[in-house]
């Protein structure tokens, strides 16, 4: 049976691409440009690439950029737009838990949800750290943005999911925040590509930082540093605060 995730990317390229949350591309790629140095001879593996968009604006600016991905319609729409674009990028169908590579990378990026933390358990989230570190070369950095657990204990994830959608987006509802696990259990509809409409009952973990620190510490990261992530325009200066539905992770490898 498939998971949710898996069933909602199936066919949802095209409308991925006009979601409100994947709008933040330039400024993103901006923010990660600056922590790696403006390195051009950095390897840079994309996990959860989705229609690669951040794949495809660094590997615009003259970086080596890898995508990889569980789903195969998000994979060939990121192939269509790298080929609109003439651009050389591989892109690979991969489980983020299981990556075949090792002390291959100078960066890792998970940004926007791609793979973690939509796992249906913590060990399967864990596996997907346990993987991006493993792709990493010593010294190297793991940038990725992740959902705020002090978030829903102060506002409405259903008010402030309703207050960012447009029309044509997928809806959220249903939510019910579970205290015990930091999971938010809810029903999503929303039409796909090829016009089918879908209700799936999605399961998402958010994480205090505390949490994320600890995890990555655990797989030799010396240095974790936590803030708030605003959409297109991350930055070191926005301390993470209870408003922020999003936290972003920069962590720096042993």
């Amino acid at each position: 049976m498939k998971q949710w995730y898996e069933e909602l990317f199936e066919n949802y390229a095209m409308k991925y691409d006009n979601e409100c949350f994947v709008q933040g591309t330039v400024g993103e790629c901006d923010f990660i440009e600056k922590e790696i140095g403006y390195n051009k001879t950095a390897k840079i593996l994309d996990i959860g690439c989705g229609t690669g968009r951040h794949t495809i604006e660094l590997t615009k600016r003259g970086y080596n950029v890898v995508g990889v991905d569980l789903s195969e319609s998000q994979l060939k729409r990121a192939k269509e737009k790298a080929a609109e674009q003439k651009l050389q990028i591989v892109f690979q169908k991969h489980d983020a838990r299981n990556l075949p590579f090792a002390n291959e990378f100078d960066l890792a990026i998970m940004l926007c949800e791609g793979a973690f933390p939509l796992m249906e358990t913590d060990e399967m989230n864990f596996q997907i750290l346990q993987s991006a570190a493993k792709v990493l070369k010593p010294k190297s950095k793991l940038i990725f943005t992740t959902l705020n657990g002090l978030f829903p204990l102060f506002h409405s994830v259903k008010e402030f999911l309703e207050s960012q959608t447009k029309e044509g987006n997928a809806v959220t509802g249903n939510n019910s925040f579970d205290l015990m696990t930091f999971r938010d259990l809810n029903t999503t509809c929303f039409e796909d590509d090829l016009g089918n409409k879908k209700e799936l009952h999605c399961n998402e973990r958010y994480y205090v930082p505390s949490e994320i620190s600890w995890l990555l510490k655990t797989l030799n990261f010396r240095t974790v540093d936590i803030y708030g992530a605003k959409l297109g325009a991350f930055s070191r200066a926005d301390k993470l605060s209870t408003e922020d539905f999003e936290m972003l992770v920069i962590a720096e490898k042993k």
